[in-house]
């Protein structure tokens, strides 16, 4: 079988408290997992802990 190709292997492994699944079968992150990763992505995730607003486009916090 060839390589991974994708570049998905060489990403971290989610423990299991760091998401959790929507009604509608989403993947959504817990405020654990963006502080593990330790910077904000700045795309208005519902539990960012660093208070970025998607209006003003600025961090708050």
């Amino acid at each position: 079988m060839p390589d991974d190709m994708s570049g998905f292997s060489n990403l971290p492994k989610l423990d299991k408290d760091d998401f959790y699944l929507s009604p509608e079968g989403y993947i959504v992150f817990t405020e654990k997992h963006h502080l593990k990763r330790g910077y904000c992505c700045k795309s208005g995730c519902k539990h960012c802990p660093y208070g970025y607003d998607t209006k003003t486009g600025k961090i708050s916090k």
